[in-house]
């Protein structure tokens, strides 16, 4: 198969979780309903029982790619496997805190989340997200993000994260931050520097 709408076609077709309907690939792949129609062939073809993995079914008024019945009992062995977990709100938090501020030390990550971050950062360290990166002048471990980290957000390098400075936040968000910040201020203790807290969104 090398015709590019039929590629676009298996493309969207993989996307979506349910059956796509004729109009809604017409209407994305912005093609007229003869090329749509020969697009589809192909991949038909291409897919025949027997020659792929995926095999294309007309199933609810749509198309979709199915997984061919020879692979049914390697599916089912491969799914039986336990699943790693989401993360978790504290531990997506704590994460965030690394891969912005690496290298960043557990208690510093603990004043600036305002709980406790021995739970996340180590299942974090469990699941490979983050590793030690050496000892701050306290000796306190060090932790910064790993390559996997990187891999499983689809991210080239830490210059790809967002910026912060594109953040809205609530005004709810941003007092919550701002007291947070205070807190990890006072919390340093007078002979450093406490942290600059943001200032208020002003109309205009």
């Amino acid at each position: 198969m090398t015709g590019e709408l039929a590629r676009t076609v298996e493309a969207l077709l993989f996307l979506s979780a349910d059956p796509v309907a004729r109009e809604d690939l017409l209407a994305a792949c912005a093609c007229s309903a003869q090329e749509l129609d020969e697009a589809v062939a192909e991949l038909r073809a291409a897919c025949a029982p027997g020659r792929r993995g995926l095999e294309l079914k007309e199933v609810a008024g749509g198309l979709t790619l199915t997984t061919s019945p020879d692979a049914e009992d390697a599916a089912r062995r491969l799914l039986a496997k336990p699943r790693t977990p989401p993360l978790t709100p504290a531990q997506a938090e704590t994460l965030a805190i690394v891969a912005y501020l690496e290298p960043v030390s557990r208690p510093e990550i603990t004043r600036i989340r305002g709980v406790s971050a021995d739970s996340a950062s180590g299942t974090l360290l469990e699941r490979g997200l983050i590793e030690e990166a050496g000892r701050s002048p306290f000796g306190a471990a060090l932790y910064r993000t790993t390559p996997r980290f990187l891999k499983l957000f689809g991210l080239m390098s830490l210059d790809d994260l967002p910026d912060v400075s594109a953040w809205d936040p609530s005004p709810e968000e941003e007092a919550e931050l701002r007291e947070r910040l205070l807190k990890a201020g006072e919390a340093r203790g007078p002979g450093a520097p406490a942290p600059q807290a943001p200032e208020p969104a002003t109309a205009g």
